[in-house]
């Protein structure tokens, strides 16, 4: 469906022109430029030919063949524009101009117009206000944008023009080769996910990589993202990732599960990887495209020099990497062969004096180690050997192993030959040592997302759907829990401060008291939770404190809650957050009252199965607490997991559930079991004001 904007057969330049500072000169040039071998068909009332190519005065009289349009004409005429390409039989066109949705309303309008013609004239669109697309193998450049990459097998799509043409740039300074580039534009057509499904489709691309700002349809990008994953893959830079997640919600689950950690989410689950930078989606891509993935996280560091090898060393700790203990014999090895003062520990520095061949030496025995599963290869600038000579050795070395090899031949003056070289031998360079530690954990992450299983899991069979749903109120959100095998503690609502003493009698000390009310939210930030009660005029006391604050407050206190105090166990939060592009996601981390504080938390789409709640609990340091952590004993780590994947089945059972938290979830020792102790959330049609609080 979209070739013709990679493979034309001929293109029609709709506005055209001999200046050589307008676009419309800039499409034309680049198209002769880069030798596109189509018919180029410049269309211009007033010129007779452009760079040598005959101008036509409408597209009319354009002869086959011609099936893409590049449209460059003031925005008011381009609707217009557009349905002469359309009764020509011209399929495909890429709008330009800009003056649409992005400049207000009056643009707005002038885009449902052009969207309305298109899809009555059964036209493709990429745009408005785009700057073209890039196909390097054809060879075809529709941009205006001066220069083209190299062929090669990343491609590139992006919501943003500037971002497209400032990677043009950089890719012809940096010698990074690219397949298809491709600026989106308004979208009025042609989308992301679109772009998505003919970039995994194009056999030259070997690697996917996108700037994101936001999806068209949540549940098609998922799909499509997935699918391209699985194949190849898939590196996405999201923008605008400081908006405010805390916008219409109420609960610490929908602050901490914003907009930014939906996305975030969505990509992990379909297999996307998410880069923090420009720099670094672009290092990730190289060396997925041109290096096998490791076995395992075992990393060694090969140097000349100690401070860069330090500076690798703490970043790839930082990254989750391990430093790879070489094996007996490879020391042995290496002694017998480095300079007497070489270090054979990982890092392995074979010392400034060093040269080519000593490296080749050392790479291959490091790679050769079955303790290692990559190798890093560091050299600081020095002026007794050509960078280039190291280039062509690791290069060599490299291609006999497969194991990846990330080099940093550092410096910019002097190493110009040296990367060209290892471009062509497929060996990523990052100028500085410290960029190798999140390539490596970006490989290991494709690695461990391809192993693991991502089926959806089994439904819990002791649960019902129907009934759930007539629970699901906000006076019921306890016993829609208990419903989903959630367990509370023993606990019970009071009118009376007899009662409540009573109750605590009967289920023994220590217990809490909280206020009931549903005009509270946060009940401690009212003064609505005492704990550690121990004994009857604690609780008497307490009653009478938390109703003076409840009344302070501008609230009565409603009921009271007496609740049956756990000790010596891990506060943590689970929740629900319903994303309005992903659906629901399933929160996890650190709990208690400094939940927002600490922000320890972790995010995955609903539903979740047994590898992948274990993946989100063990993503937070909570999880790290779980398992055991210095005085702290194991926490009984199974049942979290169990009800993060009950929560996650309640979250796609329950559409109409837009928030839920538990927190804290109490959790015992291993074996005794986690409770949920407080429990907030309201449904999607509910307001805020309308929270439960229970």
């Amino acid at each position: 469906m979209l070739d013709p904007f990679f493979k034309p057969k001929g293109v029609a330049i709709i506005g055209a022109s001999r200046n050589p500072h307008k676009l419309g000169y800039g499409v034309v040039r680049n198209l002769k430029e880069y030798h596109y071998q189509g018919k180029i068909y410049p269309v211009n009332r007033s010129a007779t030919e452009i760079l040598g190519e005959s101008c036509f005065a409408n597209v009319n009289e354009i002869p086959d063949p011609v099936d893409l349009a590049v449209v460059i004409v003031p925005a008011p005429v381009v609707p217009d524009t557009l349905r002469d390409c359309g009764e020509r039989g011209i399929t495909h066109a890429i709008v330009v101009s800009g003056g649409f949705s992005e400049t207000g309303k009056e643009g707005e309008q002038l885009e449902k117009e052009l969207k309305a013609v298109a899809d009555e004239m059964g036209i493709h669109v990429i745009g408005p206000n785009c700057i073209g697309t890039i196909d390097t193998h054809t060879p075809v450049n529709t941009t205006f944008v001066t220069g083209m990459p190299e062929s090669g097998e990343i491609g590139f799509c992006s919501q943003s023009g500037a971002m497209v043409a400032s990677v043009i740039d950089w890719a012809r300074g940096a010698g990074v080769g690219f397949s298809r580039i491709v600026s989106l534009g308004n979208q009025v057509d042609v989308n992301e996910t679109q772009m998505i499904e003919a970039l995994r489709e194009d056999r030259q691309t070997k690697v996917i990589t996108a700037y994101i700002e936001g999806v068209s349809n949540g549940e098609k990008f998922l799909e499509s993202a997935k699918k391209a994953a699985l194949e190849k893959p898939f590196v996405a830079l999201k923008g605008g990732r400081g908006e405010s997640g805390a916008k219409a919600v109420a609960s610490h689950t929908g602050a901490l599960a914003g907009s930014a950690e939906a996305y975030k989410s969505a990509f992990k689950r379909s297999g996307v990887q998410q880069a923090d930078t420009m720099e670094e989606m672009f290092d990730w891509a190289r060396a997925l495209a041109w290096q096998p993935l490791p076995k395992g996280k075992r990393v060694a560091v090969l140097t000349n020099a100690g401070g860069p090898a330090i500076l690798a060393v703490d970043a790839l700790e930082k990254a989750g990497m391990k430093l790879a203990e070489l094996t007996k014999e490879t020391k042995q090895y290496l002694q017998s062969r480095l300079p007497n003062a070489a270090s054979v520990e990982n890092p392995v520095d074979v010392l400034a004096g060093s040269g080519p061949g000593t490296y080749a030496v050392a790479l291959d025995a490091i790679l050769t180690d079955e303790n290692v599963d990559s190798v890093v290869v560091i050299q600081a600038p020095q002026d007794w050997f050509l960078p280039a000579s190291l280039a062509e050795v690791v290069g060599e070395v490299a291609s006999t192993h497969d194991k990846p090899v990330i080099a940093s031949i550092m410096g910019k003056a002097s190493v110009e030959e040296a990367l060209n070289i290892l471009h062509k031998r497929k060996v990523p360079n990052v100028s500085f040592p410290e960029r190798v530690a999140s390539v490596l954990a970006a490989m290991v992450q494709r690695k461990e997302w391809l192993e693991m299983p991502n089926g959806t899991p089994e439904p819990f069979e002791n649960i019902s759907t129907t009934s759930a749903q007539t629970l699901a109120n906000q006076q019921e959100w306890q016993q829609l829990l208990t419903q989903y095998g959630i367990a509370l503690p023993p606990q019970q609502q009071v009118k009376s401060v007899d009662d409540a003493i009573a109750y605590a009698d009967k289920i023994g000390y220590p217990v809490v008291l909280k206020v009931v009310s549903d005009d509270i939210s946060h009940k401690t930030e009212v003064n609505g939770v005492k704990l550690n009660l121990n004994n009857a005029r604690e609780v008497e006391n307490a009653w009478h404190t938390i109703e003076a604050s409840a009344t302070e407050a501008g609230t009565n206190m409603e009921y009271g809650l007496v609740q049956k105090m756990f000790t010596k166990g891990q506060e943590v939060i689970i929740g629900i957050k319903r994303d309005d592009q992903f659906g629901p996601q399933v929160l996890f981390g650190t709990g208690g009252t400094d939940v927002e504080l600490l922000k320890d938390v972790e995010s995955a789409l609903a539903p979740l199965n047994q590898q992948q709640a274990e993946q989100l609990i063990d993503a937070t340091r909570a999880g790290t607490k779980l398992a055991g952590w210095r005085n702290q004993p194991p926490a009984d780590r199974e049942a979290v997991i169990d009800y993060v994947m009950r929560l996650s089945q309640l979250a796609k059972d329950l559409q109409q559930v837009k928030e839920l938290e538990i927190n804290p979830l109490y959790v015992l020792s291993e074996g005794q079991g986690a409770y949920a102790v407080d429990v907030r959330g309201f449904l999607a049609e509910a307001t805020p004001e309308e929270i439960a609080s229970t």
